[in-house]
């Protein structure tokens, strides 16, 4: 089955909602407000909020962030879906690479097709990041797909 969802930019103004599940969720939300910071919610086709989910764009290589599926929809597929569709705009915006870190996601995200990798095989601009330099815990996995 294939979930369809719509995805909407969000607006600097409209992070609160992120951050507020971010939080909840007990993900890093400190650097929401950054501007270079991609943001969408997710939505099904009838109009029912799925999550959050954004990336961080370094030249050809993109960091996977602040993925969060609302709680009533976690383990129906809307994060495979949001990841997906995630992907659709990192190559849009000419990425080849999404790297992520996660602390406890590998596995669901390893059948999506990512693979753990070195933290030090991660481009430098990457690792420079808030999330990787300050915001996720030196225990979380680093991992990497190949999209272009």
């Amino acid at each position: 089955m294939s979930l369809r969802l719509i995805a909407t930019p969000l607006a600097a103004w409209e992070r609160e909602g992120v951050k507020a599940a971010l939080v909840k969720a007990a993900l890093p939300a400190d650097d929401v407000d950054d501007p270079r910071v991609l943001l969408w919610r997710f939505e099904r086709l009838d109009a029912i909020p799925v999550g959050f989910g954004g990336l961080e764009v370094f030249g050809s290589d993109a960091l996977l962030r602040s993925l969060v599926t609302l709680p009533p929809l976690r383990q129906t597929g809307m994060g495979a879906a949001m990841v997906a569709m995630l992907e659709i705009e990192a190559r849009a915006l000419k990425c080849r690479a999404i790297y992520l870190l996660t602390g406890s996601d590998a596995r669901f995200l390893a059948r999506l097709g990512y693979a753990a990798c070195a933290r030090d095989d991660v481009p430098a601009k990457v690792r420079a990041s808030r999330q990787f330099a300050a915001l996720c815990p030196p225990t979380a996995t680093a991992m990497v797909k190949q999209i272009g």
